[in-house]
């Protein structure tokens, strides 16, 4: 059944039409009113506004379907659905562009899965591992990470976990601790810390351990009627990450944000407060959207702004955090934006699933010093300098500054297979105690290399993570106007 916009709204639209209309006969009904051009582009303009809000609210929900795509149901998928895809070693350029995660961290190896909890609860298993450090980060469809088994304040001790989905009712045996989630589908990114290439095999073998089984085989029970899956795929630009949200056809975005969230439900008071406003859309929760039910003028602003909204996303990074030497200072909430939907679009599009800032902290070096974009055709320098509070772990924690193709959201392929710098490097102090990080994309010579972090030809950007920062770090990020970042990016002049 077609859905209607309001009947005022309608009457406005057909009587715009484009198109010349022979004159009616003298017997035919009175014509609808004509909109004029004002009131036709007072409309264009709210409902282009309209659209952007929408599109900032449905942007972290298509990227998980984009990214669920990518490992599970994709023309190559990596693991079926309750199953985890392990990387066999740190995300290399080539690594990061099949799995389609942006800005990845490349001192671990990472496992990614998605659960469909929608038959059954799942059982994780997480290893002892003995000190390493490792996290397992659970991801709803909406972005927001709701649970860690494992990592930071967790532990690492692991454990078995059940899984269990909304509205699912029944007994989970006594060894498992049950998790809640939010929605039907999650997302399960194990990360495991590794050194070098002699360390890779110990990593491995805690990542193995981490393993997914449906509860009716864990107990030998009865297992459910394998699910049907027949999801739209997603077709965008092939050389960038697919939370940017290039689509081939950009109406494809909100075809898929429909079906996602009629999959995956907001919170019902997100369902009562937000969702209504987004009818003049043609969006709405329970019904499938279709390009043709909607007027031809709504219908253009929509591709404009799913055109638009993963530069807007990239743009307003420093609205959602705080700019301070160059560097956006994450806001408090990362990794779970909840409500708030701006921090939540950024997070989303510039760094699929990150963490919550009890688990990790991010810094984003999305410009030099001088607040100008940082490419490979200036040289650069960065000098830290000692107490570091920012970037201060609770060991077995680490932190370390990755270099990104601001292009293609990956890291940067070079001669020395260097994607990144921190306190795993062996890096060369100044006779003052501080230590200068060389950021350039030719080498800087013997006596510097140890300290260069290699850069594209073309704009880059930087990302200091912390993994297991210290506890008031994540207090003093609720004051982002007294917190102190990573020190300026500064050109050689």
């Amino acid at each position: 059944m077609r859905r209607r916009v309001p009947a005022l709204v309608a009457s406005l639209f057909a009587a715009a039409a484009l198109s010349v209309q022979a004159q009616p006969a003298k017997s035919a009904a009175p014509a609808q009113p004509k909109a004029s051009p004002e009131q036709v582009k007072a409309i264009e303009t709210w409902t282009y506004t309209l659209a952007v809000q929408g599109a900032t609210y449905c942007t972290p929900l298509v990227a998980m379907y984009n990214l669920r795509s990518t490992v599970a149901f994709g023309p190559k998928p990596k693991a079926k659905p309750n199953e985890i895809w392990r990387l066999e070693d740190i995300s290399t350029p080539k690594l990061s562009a099949e799995s389609g995660y942006v800005s990845p961290n490349v001192n671990v190896i990472y496992g990614f899965g998605f659960a469909d909890l929608g038959a059954e609860p799942v059982i994780l298993s997480a290893p002892d591992s003995g000190g390493r450090y490792y996290m397992i980060e659970i991801v709803d469809m909406w972005t927001n990470a709701f649970a860690y088994p494992a990592g930071g304040p967790s532990g690492y001790k692991g454990g078995k976990f059940a899984l269990v989905g909304p509205g699912w009712k029944g007994t989970l045996p006594a060894d498992v601790k049950r998790i809640d989630a939010p929605t039907r589908w999650v997302e399960l990114q194990p990360r495991v810390y590794v050194k070098d290439e002699a360390d890779l095999a110990a990593a491995r073998k805690v990542l193995d351990a981490i393993t997914l089984q449906g509860l009716s085989k864990y107990t030998g029970g009865v297992a459910p009627a394998p699910a049907a899956y027949n999801y739209e795929l997603p077709k965008m630009n092939p050389k960038v990450a697919t939370s940017h949200m290039q689509f081939n056809d950009p109406l494809q975005f909100w075809s898929i944000c429909s079906a996602a969230m009629n999959e995956n439900p907001p919170p019902e008071s997100e369902v009562k407060a937000v969702l209504p406003q987004f009818k003049y859309l043609g969006l709405q929760l329970g019904t499938q959207w279709k390009p043709d039910t909607v007027n031809p003028l709504i219908l253009a602003q929509m591709k404009k702004a799913s055109q638009q909204i993963g530069g807007l996303a990239l743009g307003t990074m420093p609205l959602a955090g705080k700019l301070a030497n160059g560097w956006v200072i994450p806001p408090a909430n990362t990794g779970f934006g909840g409500t708030d939907y701006l921090s939540r679009l950024d997070v989303a599009v510039f760094g699929l699933t990150a963490n919550t800032v009890e688990q990790a902290i991010y810094y984003s070096g999305v410009l030099d010093g001088n607040n100008l974009p940082m490419t490979g055709a200036k040289r650069y320098t960065m000098t830290l300098k000692e107490p570091m509070l920012y970037a201060k772990p609770v060991p077995p924690g680490f932190w370390s500054v990755t270099m990104y193709d601001k292009v293609t959201n990956y890291s940067v392929p070079n001669a020395i297979n260097r994607y990144d710098l921190g306190s795993q490097s062996n890096l060369k102090k100044n006779a003052d105690g501080t230590i200068t990080l060389y950021l350039q994309h030719d080498n800087p010579g013997k006596d510097k290399e140890s300290n260069w972090l290699p850069a594209p030809k073309g704009p880059f950007y930087l990302i200091l993570r912390n993994y297991a920062p210290v506890p008031e770090l994540g207090v003093a990020l609720k004051n982002p106007a007294t917190f102190e970042g990573p020190p300026p990016v500064l050109p050689v002049k």
